[in-house]
């Protein structure tokens, strides 16, 4: 499937912004599910300071503002090809042992709640059934609902909220896989949704490892695997680690940002 994306980001102060620096990961991971065409990044109000690859795989560009700035843009444009793979991202090499992905971090410590879902879970057995029970009991205990969580949210917090959006589902998921002995990561990307309507921010799913497969995605948000409607951007073990941009700003006054994206199947 031919996927075009079109992401805009644009940050407004309410103050001018002595200095910043953020740290980007909009661009698209090639490997065995997807290939990435014209992609490009552009910048309003900073520059570009550097860019690299970082130890999970991820193209990350580092962009300092323009000294008292009050608005930042980040424009991200292209098209990928995704193939069909039933889910299975496969044996990719990583810089990284599997048992990096065991480790759990401060959004995806399990508690009483995570560990509740976890004993609810089937254990032993087929690895793939039981990671697909897992989700949909994950999905069951945690609505998705919009302004209840934010990025500072943990695990644990959303359990016991009973709420949360495709973050806290993959966090969940994170947390109650690694309880299991599953290495799991985190990953950040784009979904071309099925009504093709304007998005107001990126998607967000899990990946755990499956032995003699490799990575296989969970969307816990839609109870699914992932299939060619999905792009992967960026992973790391939570949201901080693959966050689609983050960095700190020095200056006082508030911000707001604005999201517009679009993802269309291209013309064959």
């Amino acid at each position: 499937m031919n996927l075009q994306v079109s992401h805009e980001t644009v940050y407004r102060f309410s103050e001018p912004v002595h200095y910043g620096l953020q740290r980007i990961r909009l661009t698209p991971i090639a490997g065995p599910t997807q290939t990435v065409g014209d992609w490009s990044l552009s910048f309003d109000n900073c520059r570009e300071e550097v860019s690299y690859t970082d130890h999970f795989g991820n193209v990350v560009h580092l962009v300092q503002m323009k000294p008292d700035t009050e608005s930042l843009s980040i424009v991200a444009s292209g098209s990928v090809a995704t193939h069909r793979s039933d889910g299975v991202i496969g044996l990719q090499d990583s810089a990284l042992p599997l048992s990096f992905f065991t480790m759990a971090t401060p959004l995806t410590t399990p508690g009483a709640g995570v560990r509740r879902l976890v004993s609810t879970s089937a254990n032993g057995g087929d690895q793939v059934a039981q990671l697909h029970q897992l989700s949909a009991t994950v999905r069951a205990a945690v609505d998705y609902r919009l302004g209840d969580t934010d990025a500072k949210t943990t695990a644990e917090q959303a359990v016991s909220a009973a709420s949360g959006v495709c973050q806290d589902h993959a966090h969940i998921f994170a947390a109650a896989g690694r309880s299991l002995g599953f290495p799991v990561r985190y990953v950040s990307g784009y979904l071309l949704l099925d009504s093709g309507a304007h998005q107001t921010a990126g998607h967000a799913w899990a990946e755990a490892w499956v032995d003699g497969l490799g990575w296989v995605g969970f969307d816990v948000s839609n109870g699914i695997s992932i299939d060619e409607r999905y792009i992967r951007v960026a992973v790391g073990r939570d949201y901080l680690e693959a966050a689609p941009v983050s960095g700190v700003r020095y200056g006082p006054g508030l911000e707001q940002m604005d999201v517009a994206l679009d993802v269309q199947q291209a013309p064959q």
